[in-house]
């Protein structure tokens, strides 16, 4: 699937945005770990925002929360993140976030339905 590298100066900015544009949208999240394989964090569950602390322990982290009330709340968060892209579809359709980090981790949050970039403008840094 093709994808859309974020500069790292504009994560915070880029998250903050693209949380705001797609709250509630209804994600799945799955962790891919060399030797390990896939995990699946969670299914369908309500975005409520991404974040980026680029200020904090060593390289920063990038937090995902989901769910749809506090007691079923999912918080991810990726340690050290080294790279952050938009995933899209072939014909442009957002797909999600893919969120690496140097360990070879990578985290994919994925929506249940892409949806094109004219319905979520303002999303993408100029």
């Amino acid at each position: 699937m093709p994808s859309r590298d974020i500069p790292r100066e504009k994560w915070v900015t880029f998250l903050d945005s693209f949380s705001r544009q797609h709250e509630r949208w209804l994600v799945n999240m799955e962790v891919v770990t060399d030797g390990l394989g896939v995990h699946k964090e969670l299914r369908e569950k309500p975005l409520i925002g991404v974040s980026a602390d680029l200020k904090t322990s060593g390289s920063g982290t990038i937090s995902i929360i989901a769910g749809e009330r506090s007691d079923d709340h999912v918080n991810h968060i990726i340690n050290g993140p080294t790279r952050l892209a938009l995933e899209e579809t072939e014909e442009g359709a957002h797909k999600g976030l893919r969120i690496e980090v140097a360990d070879g981790e990578t985290t994919l949050l994925l929506f249940r339905s892409p949806a094109s970039p004219e319905t979520v403008d303002g999303v993408l840094p100029g």
